[in-house]
């Protein structure tokens, strides 16, 4: 099981790859804010355990073990930006707040708040009293 750190990478990675086709190490280093030298670091962690092929000077790719844990890792960042969007929380804070909870949370409680996603999504309706429901709440405070 990859630890919160190498989730970071992996979900990166992913999405560079599904976006450009490819992921360079200064593309990783930029998009998670940390030196080329760490990147490099737990690029080659991650060859160690599998997630992905790494050649010096000739980049990387994802095993399918990397593609199906990356693919995972950016479906539940979505779902929870879903989510959070869903139940009301202002745009601003969504990203933030998403980084903050996503290594946190077990994967059955990503699939509940999946199943919740999906009632709400089946009916506009339940969307709308949810929202109106947080409004009252909100001016009791």
């Amino acid at each position: 099981m990859p630890t919160p750190s190498m989730e970071d990478y992996l979900e990166r990675i992913y999405k560079l790859i599904d976006e450009k086709g490819y992921a360079r190490v200064s593309d990783i280093a930029e998009g998670l804010e940390v030196h080329p030298s760490s990147v490099t670091k737990m690029i080659q962690k991650l060859d160690k355990d599998e997630y992905l092929i790494y050649e010096k000077y000739r980049g990387l790719i994802l095993t399918s073990k990397g593609k199906k844990v990356g693919k995972r890792l950016v479906d539940r960042h979505q779902l929870l930006e879903e989510f959070l969007t869903m139940i009301g929380v202002h745009e601003e804070n969504i990203y933030r707040d998403v980084e903050g909870i996503e290594h946190h949370l077990s994967w059955d409680s990503i699939t509940r708040i999946e199943t919740l996603v999906e009632y709400f999504r089946q009916d506009e309706a339940r969307v709308q009293a949810l929202r109106s429901l947080h409004g009252e709440i909100g001016s009791e405070n």
